[in-house]
């Protein structure tokens, strides 16, 4: 026994050391870490750990701690990436694996150091190269860097600015130079159309190519005074049934406006909308009605139409969406429901009994055997009602009479109640919101099958307060509101022949529509309910005396109003502004052909306001019968018009004799 305990005492002794051992390596481990000598303390932890592997506690310290510091280093290490500072980034990784020797993640980054050094290396010259206009040295280098490192942030960015500058040069119409805003002075009467062409090509510098079907030789009337000549030349167009089509800067195809013409030269560009707000089968439909969109395509996934059309429909697309894609009013409707339930009762008196009955006594003797052998007779009396037989009646004694006791009642109560709710909805422009604040009711219904199989099922009915609430956002701030309030309760319960059980509600309802100012607090009150039941019950005669009837009598005096409020305030979270006139009203061109330019003919600097007739008439020459020809017009920089009174050029007799100045 003593040498039992001796070993007891040794075992004691060991593990006291060795707490003592692994508390001390800790607790430096600890001191350590919180004077900010992290590797310091992450050494002495691994060194604790090693000493007593099974310490628990020690361990788990042990790798929070190192999760900890590390997770800090490798976040600063990738932000020192992100920023091209690979030095900084090296660093910290180096303290990483000081920290954590076997991180995969800094050994990662670390092998992949020098290549993140040549990619920004890349970058930079890639970035020079856009800074000097070499958009194709610089995409190429970027993709370079994309086939190594798919997610690297600087390439995708310089790509993303490539082709942003690329996309105005891509995707914007072709328009014609500075030339076509030249003044012109063109009076022609039913000259042909080649004449006209030809005299605009040699006061503007304009190369026209003409369709093969076009025909020049139909005449045409056109009298326009100091006018550009890009108006001139639309005007032209529109009366002579023909289309144009930009080439470059100073050369315009010509073709009839026909729909086999159309589909041959006119170009058609792709638009993807990125619906925010609107619904695009909506959006598709009212591009369809509004500019005969010819193309279009519906992602409701990703809330995307695609549009395919002409460049003018496309622009004029792009201003329809802008109006329609907004986002939908939203109002938050603060609801508050007050049920006041006031009650008193008074029950005062003293209750007779109200009947009495006649009871019959019944003895039933039973002989039982006991276990020494004599019989045991035990005797059982009942009372039972007593038949009314005129025999019986004779011989009623006052053991035959049974009746209630006499009890008073002496109970008043008084009961306020207030329920109070108040719920917070936000709730869309238009749509339908619903409160309900009460009980789910069961309702079992019975069926009986041909069969004679009985199935029971089980709905329920909502009881209690019930608010329907559905508001629309106008645009002077104000909120209307349809508002359904809806107050029931469980007055009874029924029970069917059959044994289902039933329930009587009563019910209070109120409908309105409000139009409220944002903020402001609309109470519906009224709907009360008053109830007032008196009720005796008195001994015949006696209960009639005066004063002395309250001795012979009971009365019931019950008192019951409820009384509901409803307050209800609207908050506008988003409301709907009014667009701009500039962006609400624009043109929309003409019925066969959707664009959001209007054909005019623009007034130019220093035109006069009117145009005054000729003096003299001079005979219309062909341009292909003029001897001296027009010297090329000079270069005109833009917004640089010449005067718009520069005299034309002589015009050379006519032999046909007519007199009208070109």
């Amino acid at each position: 026994m003593q040498s039992f305990r001796h070993s007891l005492s040794i075992a004691a002794l060991l593990a006291l050391s060795l707490a003592g051992c692994a508390s001390s390596g800790l607790k430096e481990g600890r001191a350590l870490l919180a004077a900010g000598q992290a590797e310091a303390g992450i050494a002495r932890l691994r060194t604790g750990l090693a000493e007593e592997p099974g310490n628990i506690e020690l361990k788990a310290y042990y790798q929070t701690q190192r999760e900890r510091l590390t997770g800090g280093l490798l976040l600063q290490a990738q932000q020192e990436l992100d920023a091209a500072r690979f030095d900084a980034a090296e660093a910290l990784l180096q303290k990483v694996l000081v920290l954590h020797p076997e991180n995969p993640r800094a050994h990662t980054q670390l092998a992949n150091l020098a290549t993140m050094r040549q990619h920004q290396q890349t970058l930079q010259a890639a970035n020079q190269a856009l800074s000097a206009g070499r958009l194709d040295e610089a995409a190429q280098a970027a993709h370079l860097i994309l086939a190594q490192a798919s997610g690297h942030a600087g390439a995708q960015a310089l790509l993303r600015q490539i082709q942003a500058l690329r996309t105005p040069d891509e995707l914007s119409p072709r328009e014609l130079g500075a030339a076509t805003r030249k003044p012109i002075t063109l009076e022609f009467r039913d000259a042909p159309l080649r004449n006209v062409f030809d005299m605009i090509a040699r006061q503007s510098g304009i190369n026209f190519v003409f369709d093969k079907d076009v025909r020049l030789d139909v005449k045409t009337t056109l009298f326009a005074r100091n006018t550009a000549i890009a108006d001139a030349v639309d005007m032209l167009l529109m009366t002579g049934q023909l289309a144009k089509k930009v080439v470059n800067a100073n050369t315009l195809l010509i073709y009839p406006d026909q729909p086999p013409k159309h589909k041959a030269y006119q170009e058609l560009l792709v638009k993807s909308f990125y619906l925010g707000n609107a619904d695009p089968k909506a959006t598709m439909a009212m591009l369809r009605t509004l500019i005969k969109a010819k193309d279009l395509y519906v992602d409701e996934r990703l809330n995307l139409l695609v549009m395919r059309d002409t460049p003018e429909a496309i622009r004029l697309a792009e201003k329809i969406v802008a109006v329609q894609d907004l986002a939908e009013p939203e109002v938050m409707l603060e609801v508050e429901v007050l049920e006041i339930k006031r009650g008193r009762l008074l029950d005062l008196g003293v209750q007779y009994p109200n009947q009495f009955s006649l009871l019959n006594t019944i003895t039933t003797e039973t002989a039982t055997s006991s276990t020494v052998g004599a019989p045991v007779v035990t005797t059982n009396t009942t009372l039972s009602p007593l038949p009314l037989t005129v025999d019986k009646l004779r011989h009623i004694t006052g053991a035959d009479i049974a009746m209630n006791n006499p009890q008073i009642n002496l109970k008043k109560e008084d009961s306020d109640v207030n329920l109070l709710a108040n719920p917070r909805i936000r709730v869309k422009n238009r749509e339908k919101a619903k409160i309900h604040i009460g009980d789910k009711v069961p309702v079992i219904t019975s069926n009986v099958t041909s069969t004679g199989v009985t199935s029971e099922s089980v709905s329920y009915l909502d009881v209690g307060i019930k608010v329907d609430v559905e508001p629309q956002v106008h645009l002077e701030g104000d909120v209307g509101i349809r508002v359904g309030l809806e107050v029931s309760n469980i007055v009874q319960q029924i029970k069917s022949a059959t044994g289902t059980l039933t329930y009587q509600l009563g019910s209070r309802n109120a409908n309105t529509v409000l139009r409220l100012k944002d903020g402001e607090t609309q109470v519906l009150a009224g709907l009360i309910s008053d109830e007032d039941r008196a009720g005796a019950s008195k001994v015949p005669l006696f209960g009639d005396i005066p004063l002395l009837g309250r001795l012979f009598s009971t009365q019931r005096d019950e008192l019951s109003k409820t009384e509901i409020v409803l307050l209800i305030t609207p908050r506008i979270i988003r409301s709907l502004e009014r667009p701009e006139l500039a962006d609400g009203e624009f043109f929309g061109g003409t019925e066969s052909a959707a664009s959001d330019q209007a054909l005019q003919l623009r007034a130019l600097p220093g035109a006069t306001g009117s145009v005054q007739p000729s003096p003299r008439r001079v005979p219309l020459v062909p341009p292909a019968t003029v001897t001296p020809p027009l010297a090329p017009p000079p270069a005109v920089e833009e917004n640089d018009f010449p005067e718009p009174n520069v005299p034309p050029p002589a015009p050379l007799p006519d032999p046909a004799g007519d007199t009208p100045t070109p």
